[in-house]
């Protein structure tokens, strides 16, 4: 089997019980070395470590572009990452712990001031409904296996990339390296992610240049306030005929090209 599902036995109880041989998610802890340097470890699915790599350095801000990474290699087990810059580094002295799951950290303070998003991107609130349901692929883990998070950038009609993996943060990352390693822009386009947006998910976001981030999950408080301040359309708990709007709701209009009424309840 692939990597990222391993095959298990489990007792499975259905008014009677079955011995049953199928897929659990596989889970490892993979290590990132910037110039022989231990960066940080994860708790992630051993997939597409590259590109895990490449988009958590261009998230923390600690690659500008993908030409500074003169090469990258996966060690046999899947487990170490080697990222090889073409100039000096040095590990950032200030790391926290995130609300993630797997072990999600980060060097940068979320609440850090980022400009507000200009982008006038407009799309039907059912349309996301539609885009959620092309993120899950018949070969994808979430089909295998279940228990994986996922996240897809589109631009409205598409999903133009896409990715899985056990920890929420790491789709974000893995998706910032995909685009960046394939030339895909991210600006003007829509974040959908499965997991809760938390306020380090929505920075990741921001720094991608996405005005509308979507989520079939819960935003966290300081994501929403985060959204508003800079001009962002977060979006949560999407299903086909439903969802939330928790911020700048002008950018989804209904079918007869009806948006979101804005105004504020009265308190």
């Amino acid at each position: 089997m692939d990597r990222g599902v391993v095959l298990t036995d489990w007792h499975e109880y259905q008014g009677d019980w079955s011995v049953v041989n199928a897929g659990v998610i596989e889970e490892e802890l993979i290590t990132i070395y910037v110039n022989a340097i231990e960066l940080v470890v994860f708790m992630a699915s051993p997939c597409e470590q590259d590109y895990l790599a490449i988009g958590f350095l261009k998230n923390e801000g600690l690659i500008e572009g993908i030409e500074e990474i003169e090469h990258i290699h996966i060690s046999r087990d899947g487990c170490c990452v080697d990222v090889w810059l073409d100039h000096a580094f040095e590990k950032p002295e200030h790391m926290i712990i995130t609300s993630g799951c797997g072990g999600g950290v980060t060097f940068v303070d979320p609440r850090s001031e980022l400009a507000p998003n200009l982008e006038e991107f407009e799309i039907d609130p059912q349309q996301l409904g539609h885009l959620f349901g092309m993120l899950h692929s018949p070969e994808s883990l979430h089909a295998n296996a279940r228990g994986v998070h996922s996240a897809g950038l589109s631009d409205g009609e598409n999903i133009m990339a896409m990715t899985e993996d056990i920890g929420r943060h790491n789709t974000i990352d893995k998706l910032r390296g995909i685009c960046l390693s394939k030339s895909i822009e991210t600006q003007g386009r829509i974040l959908l992610a499965t997991g809760r947006i938390s306020s380090e998910m929505l920075r990741k976001g921001a720094l991608m240049g996405c005005p509308i981030i979507a989520s079939r999950n819960s935003p966290t408080s300081m994501s929403v306030a985060m959204a508003e301040a800079w001009n962002i359309t977060l979006v949560g708990y999407v299903r086909r005929n439903s969802l939330r709007v928790y911020a700048h709701p002008e950018r989804l209009r209904g079918e007869n090209g009806k948006k979101a009424n804005t105004e504020k309840r009265a308190e």
